[in-house]
């Protein structure tokens, strides 16, 4: 039996292999996709083009025109003269802020009275206009502490510390590349099984098969095993890289990652087979993936949260082990969860690999017959 099953697995190996398909899936998208959301794929908003319109000659505008000018997330590209340049400077997109500082300002602050400034946001893209706001915001903020501070006023009574767990400098990338792994792995893991049987079907050998001295549950490891250990191989290039290359902290325990990676290969890997056995063709068994692929990325969590989504959609998420695998590579890379905080994501994909293999064995067992 080992020896059969060994001959089958090193059989699918050299299969993978030798497909064009096969090895462009395994060896090109992983990469690519690990490089457009590294460095593409981010919330930070940088290089924000900003416009000054400034009434006032006193130092303290001067002073807040600085702190805009210093920040690294602001770039002054106009110098406004007059209010009737707001409009023109917006519809055309050629900045996405304008900061107005009225004639009174430094007086106002001298003399002790609320000092206004006016931001105008370019509205069209509601996400950066609230990134932008506020990291405007954060800049006034802190120009009011030290203008109380330098002067010798009383603070106000109440202060905000804000403190960002797990992610002090709210960096992006931290969140979106541990989630590559499970993606990757994803569309590794289902493209490659669903072309398993329909590459036998298109190459002939499937009939060998038929006749051959293998049983459906021998047929299932022996494509189950090299699409397992190409996907254990891509998370550990994608682990590092994110370590390494990326700078992104794994605070966590790694065999509970590779223990939850297990759990939801073997689930995708079993949604594969599926797709598989029920294909005829290659063409058919990549559609068929992706008609699973992207339903699971975007009911997964990776790009909004699952508790944004209605109610019944987010039931149908139960049955998605993306969901439960991004909760578990993101919360042992930032926060370093515990098993005891994680068996709960655990089980839930142990018990669709076991739904799923199972129907794909019974699948092959009624194709074999």
């Amino acid at each position: 039996m080992w020896g059969r099953l060994r001959a089958l697995i090193v059989k699918e190996f050299l299969a993978i292999w030798k497909d064009k398909k096969s090895r462009t899936v395994i060896i090109v998208p992983p990469i690519l996709q690990l490089l457009v959301f590294g460095y593409a794929a981010t919330y930070d908003v940088n290089h924000i083009a900003t416009a000054i319109y400034n009434e006032d000659a006193g130092g303290a505008s001067r002073d807040l025109i600085a702190r805009f000018e210093g920040a690294p997330a602001f770039e002054r590209v106009r110098t406004l003269t007059r209010e009737a340049q707001f409009a023109e400077v917006i519809d055309s997109k050629e900045v996405s802020l304008i900061i107005h500082i009225g004639q009174t300002f430094s007086a106002d602050l001298l003399a002790q009275r609320p000092a206004r400034v006016q931001l105008i946001v370019d509205g069209r893209q509601s996400n950066t206009a609230l990134i932008v706001l506020g990291y405007a915001s954060s800049i006034l903020n802190r120009f009011n502490q030290d203008w109380v501070a330098a002067q010798g006023l009383q603070p106000p009574p109440t202060s905000l510390v804000v403190r960002a767990w797990f992610n002090p400098n709210l960096v992006s990338r931290w969140f979106v590349v541990p989630g590559i792994v499970a993606l990757l792995n994803l569309v590794v893991a289902i493209v490659v099984t669903a072309l398993s049987v329909a590459r036998e079907r298109e190459v002939g050998t499937f009939e060998q098969l038929l006749v051959a001295p293998f049983r459906p549950w021998e047929i299932l490891i022996g494509k189950s095993v090299p699409a397992l250990i190409i996907g254990l191989a891509e998370a550990t290039v994608i682990i590092a890289v994110a370590v390494f290359w990326f700078g992104v902290p794994l605070v966590g325990s790694l065999p509970l990652l590779y223990l939850g990676l297990v759990l939801f290969l073997l689930a995708t890997i079993g949604v594969g087979l599926m797709i598989s056995s029920l294909s005829r063709t290659q063409q058919q068994a990549i559609l068929g993936a992706f008609l699973f692929i992207v339903p699971a990325i975007i009911l997964s969590g990776f790009a909004t949260p699952i508790a944004n989504m209605p109610l019944w959609v987010q039931d149908i998420t139960l049955l998605n082990p993306m969901r439960y695998f991004l909760i578990i590579v993101r919360g042992v890379f930032l926060q370093g969860l515990p098993l005891d905080r994680v068996i709960h994501l655990l089980w839930p994909m142990a018990l669709i690999a076991a739904a799923t293999l199972l129907s794909a064995a019974w699948l092959f067992r009624h194709r074999l017959e």
